[in-house]
C-alpha cells in the first residue's frame, strides 16, 4: 500500500476540508513538525510550538517568510509596530543563535521594529554574540527591557516566544498585560504530547470519514503513563505491560494491511523537545532490561528537569534518505501557511531510531514548485521532494 498515492487521489477533498477547519481553529502562531514516511503510512510524530531551526530552511523560503509573518501578525493585530522576541537562555549554542538571527531578520523585513531578549545571568544591558555563521546578534536583558516598558521608556506591542518554558513561566512575563504568541500556556511546563495526540486523533478521525481512509494511516497509536520513576523496577513493569498492549494493537494493524514489518515503539517524555528522553523499544521486555545509561537519559530532560510522565508511541520507520543517511522531513509553518522544510538526517542511525540526537545534520529542501523559482543557493542540494505536498497536508492536520 502506498499512502502517498492514496492521499493524492483524494487531495481536493482533503484540501477543502482542511481549509474549512483552519477557518474555525485557533491555529498556533508558528510551529514545526517532524514527519515520518514509512511508505505505508505518513505521520507527524512530534509538533513543536517553539520551532528553533528557521536557519535550516531554504534561502528562498526564508526570503518569502517575511510576507507570511506580516500577514499573520496583521491578522492578529494591525496596530503592532514594536515586537520583543524572547529567546531561550542557552546563549552558548551558536546554532540556536543562528535560528534567532534568522527570525530577527524575517520579522524586521516584515516591517516591524524588533529586539531580542533573554534572561541574562548578570546585570548586563545586553550581550553582543556571534552566531554559528559569524553573524552579529544582540540579546538584551529581559528584566531591564520589561522594566523600561513598565516605566514607559520602551514600547512593546507584542511578544513572540522562542522559549519553550520548560522550567515554567517567568514572573516577569506572566505579570505583563501584553499579547504573547505562542501562549504562555503552550510551554512544556504545562503542555503534554499525549493531549496533543489525543486532539490530533479527533481531527484525523473526522478527516478520515470525509476521504474514506483509515485514520491509522495519518496517526500513531500511543498511551500515556504518569507518576513514573524509570529507575524503579515496579514502574518499569507498569510501562512494559502498557507497551505489550501497544505492540498487540500495532501487530493487528500490520496483519490487517499485510505489512511485512516488525512493530516497534518509542518510550519518551510526555513533554519536552530537543530529542531528549527518547528511547526506541523493539520488545516490551526491553523496558524491563534498560541499563543504567538508558535510564539516565530517560530520567532527566532539558534543564535537568526530572521526567515523571511518559508516552509510549507507535514507532513509524522512515524510508527517506539524504545520500546514504536516514532522514526525516521537518516542516515549518506560520499560522496555517507552510513556509518550507528541511531534512534532519543521521549517518549512524537506522529508520527505527531517534534522529534528533547528537551527530544529526540538516539539509534544506529547495522546493522550486513551492516558491516558484530556484533559490540558486549552494546549500539547497535537495531539489523538489516529490512528497512535499503530502508532508504539508499532515503538517496542517497537526496545526489544527
Amino acid at each position: 500500500m502506498n499512502i502517498v498515492q492514496n492521499i493524492r487521489e483524494v487531495r481536493s477533498a482533503i484540501d477543502e476540508w482542511l481549509c474549512e477547519q483552519e477557518k474555525k481553529s485557533d491555529l498556533p502562531f508558528y510551529f514545526s513538525v517532524d514527519v515520518r514516511n514509512a511508505g505505508f503510512k505518513m505521520v507527524v510524530v512530534d509538533t513543536n510550538l517553539f520551532p528553533a531551526g528557521f536557519n535550516n530552511l531554504c534561502a528562498k523560503d526564508i526570503q518569502n517568510s517575511a510576507n507570511i509573518f506580516r500577514l499573520e501578525l496583521q491578522a492578529r493585530n494591525k496596530a503592532i509596530k514594536d515586537i520583543l522576541l524572547v529567546s531561550e537562555d542557552h546563549t552558548r549554542n551558536k546554532w540556536y543563535l543562528e535560528n534567532i538571527a534568522v527570525l530577527e531578520d524575517i520579522i524586521a523585513r516584515a516591517g516591524y521594529k524588533l529586539k531580542v531578549a533573554a534572561n541574562l545571568e548578570n546585570d548586563e544591558v545586553y550581550l553582543d554574540l556571534k552566531t554559528a555563521t559569524n553573524r552579529n546578534l544582540r540579546i538584551y536583558n529581559l528584566k531591564l527591557i520589561v522594566d523600561s516598558y513598565k516605566s514607559r521608556k520602551e514600547n512593546i506591542d507584542l511578544i513572540i516566544l522562542n522559549n519553550d518554558l520548560t522550567a515554567g513561566v517567568p514572573n516577569i512575563l506572566s505579570e505583563l498585560d501584553l499579547p504573547i504568541y505562542p501562549s504562555l500556556a503552550a510551554g512544556w511546563h504545562r503542555r503534554l504530547k499525549s493531549v496533543h495526540f489525543s486532539c490530533m486523533q479527533d481531527v484525523v478521525g473526522a478527516l478520515s470519514k470525509v476521504v474514506g481512509l483509515d485514520p491509522w494511516f495519518f496517526s500513531s497509536f500511543y498511551t500515556a503513563c504518569g507518576d513514573v520513576n524509570v529507575n524503579e523496577d515496579q514502574d518499569r513493569e507498569r510501562l512494559a505491560d502498557m507497551a505489550a498492549d501497544l505492540f498487540r494493537k500495532i501487530k493487528s494493524k500490520y496483519k490487517e494491511y499485510g505489512i511485512n514489518e516488525q512493530p516497534f515503539i518509542f518510550l519518551k517524555s510526555d513533554s519536552g523537545t530537543y530529542g531528549m528522553g527518547v528511547q526506541p523499544i523493539e520488545d516490551a521486555n526491553d523496558i524491563l532490561e534498560l541499563n543504567r545509561k538508558a535510564r539516565n537519559k530517560l530520567f532527566k530532560g532539558k534543564g535537568s528537569q526530572v521526567i515523571t510522565k511518559y508516552i509510549l508511541q507507535e514507532g513509524v520507520p522512515t524510508i527517506n534518505k539524504v545520500g546514504n543517511s536516514i532522514g526525516e522531513p521537518c516542516i515549518y509553518s506560520v499560522g496555517g501557511k507552510v513556509l518550507g522544510g528541511f531534512y534532519r538526517f543521521h549517518e549512524n542511525k537506522t529508520g527505527r531510531e531517534n534522529l534528533n540526537s547528537v551527530g544529526m545534520e540538516f539539509k534544506s529542501i529547495c522546493n522550486k514548485k513551492f516558491h516558484g523559482v530556484a533559490c540558486n543557493s549552494g546549500d539547497c542540494g535537495l531539489d523538489l521532494d516529490p512528497n512535499f505536498d503530502v508532508y504539508s497536508i499532515v503538517s496542517r492536520i497537526a496545526g489544527i
